[in-house]
């Protein structure tokens, strides 16, 4: 038996030979150890990195957003007052149409009609303060985009497409037309 015993331990000497020849070392092992857990470092990094980066997109997109909202608004904001001011002229029209209506009209008592003569001037200053203006005066020339010819008439004395009567006052701000000039305009 003893010679089997030494058959043995040589056979088991002999598999761990094959073993550690065949297979990697123990610090080959360890290598490819830190390697396998090494890959999964580097896909999460890459994970958190490609988050990153789509975060840090949607806060530029955001970013970009607010400040495109932000300029819309400064914009309305702009438009909207001269808006505003014209809607606001338009409405004191008929008041001004009624003061001049009412000092051309006969009236005996010069106190009262020197009275509206200056409550009319303060009121057209007020409006010229706003820079409101007037438009539509006899002689110019006819403009469609200021007058709003509602009669003709043929008058060798004026010459072709000019204002010959104004039947109602037009007003502007600036470039913008509150109310166009009711004209009669000439051949």
């Amino acid at each position: 038996m003893p010679e089997k015993k030494k058959q043995q331990a040589q056979a088991e000497q002999e598999q761990e030979k094959e073993q550690t020849s065949a297979g990697p070392s123990a610090s080959e092992q360890e290598n490819q150890t830190q390697q396998q857990e090494g890959q999964p470092q580097e896909s999460k990094e890459q994970q958190l990195q490609k988050q990153l980066d789509e975060l840090n997109d949607r806060l530029l997109r955001t970013m970009a957003e607010y400040d495109n909202y932000r300029k819309r608004s400064i914009k309305e904001k702009d438009a909207i007052y001269p808006q505003a001011k014209a809607d606001t002229v338009e409405k004191f029209l008929p008041i001004i149409d009624n003061f001049e209506r009412a000092m051309q009209a006969e009236c005996a008592d010069e106190a009262f009609k020197k009275g509206m003569e200056m409550i009319f001037q303060s009121f057209m200053k007020t409006m010229t303060d706003l820079s409101v203006e007037e438009i539509g005066k006899v002689g110019e020339q006819f403009n469609p985009d200021l007058h709003n010819a509602v009669m003709h008439i043929e008058d060798e004395t004026l010459g072709e497409n000019v204002v010959a009567q104004v039947l109602q006052k037009g007003y502007r701000i600036g470039e913008r037309v509150v109310r166009y000039a009711m004209v009669q305009v000439a051949n």
